[in-house]
């Protein structure tokens, strides 16, 4: 048997690469064949071969909307219903065309409903979660059912409040 590296007692006396075991880490000198052929590597790189790296693409995101608490649309109280209602009115009139809604512009916050969109998830379908937007409102369409807030179109069902600054809104 080959002295040298103490073995750990674990190791099983018919193990495969016992002597290998036995002979300890290779030490080389610096300039033989194999340091020549294979220089050390430097610290920073060698920290980039143990950096985190996302093996999965899009699961950290999945894993984010597994934590998302999702609620179910709350009903309007008819207060709240009318006022909303006068507001949509007055936005209407002050975005009734392209010119308008330009001479206008009218910066409005818009809390509205967003139904969970992940297919994967009990709440699909049925719950979802309020958001807030704040910008121009572009146009009010009746036909559409829709309030244009910058590029987003917002169903008007969905609205739960609108909220702005602007003398010419009801409150």
């Amino acid at each position: 048997m080959a002295e040298g590296f103490p073995v750990p007692a674990a190791v099983p006396p018919d193990f495969k690469y016992l002597e290998v075991l036995r002979k300890g880490r290779p030490e080389h000198t610096l300039y033989d064949s194999f340091s020549l052929r294979h220089p050390k590597m430097p610290q920073a790189k060698r920290a980039k071969i143990f950096a985190p790296f996302a093996a999965l693409k899009g699961y950290d995101e999945a894993v984010a909307a597994k934590e998302l608490v999702y609620t179910a649309q709350r009903e309007l109280p008819a207060e709240q219903l009318q006022t909303l209602n006068r507001q949509l009115a007055a936005l209407h009139r002050l975005t009734r065309n392209s010119r308008a809604s330009r001479e206008n512009r009218v910066v409005i916050s818009v809390t509205f409903f967003v139904p969970c969109a992940d297919t994967h998830s009990e709440a699909y379908g049925e719950l979802g979660s309020y958001q807030t937007e704040t910008g121009v409102c572009r146009r009010v369409s009746a036909e559409e059912q829709t309030l244009r807030l910058g590029e987003r179109a917002i169903p008007l069902r969905l609205i739960w409040s609108i909220e702005s600054p602007d003398p010419r809104l009801p409150r």
